[in-house]
């Protein structure tokens, strides 16, 4: 689902709300859980999930093309956990396999 599907969805959901407020308000949602994890915050939402920002060290990576030893910077990258509700509804009515010995 894209930004403009889910801004869709929701409209349609919610007949009192122009598409124009849903767009606001989903934009807003996404710009606050964005600068939250800018300033190194976690963000989490019950039921969802969370939102946290891992760092990762500087390393010596390698040129796929070439195999030539390139730098890679240390870097932050955003990283998201999803809670033990949506793993739930997401797993919902789908045959478990269960795992030898378990």
């Amino acid at each position: 689902m894209t930004k403009s599907e889910l801004i869709a969805e929701l409209s349609s959901a919610n007949p009192h709300l122009t598409s124009r407020d849903v767009d606001l308000i989903v934009a807003t949602i996404f710009d606050e859980i964005t600068t939250a994890l800018s300033r190194g915050e976690r963000v989490e939402l019950r039921g969802f999930g969370a939102f946290t920002v891992k760092r990762r060290q500087a390393r010596t990576g390698r040129n796929p093309r070439t195999g030539e030893a390139v730098p890679v910077d240390a870097k932050a990258v955003p990283f998201f956990k999803a809670g033990k509700e949506l793993r739930e509804r997401v797993n919902k009515g789908r045959p478990s396999k269960e795992r030898p010995g378990a």
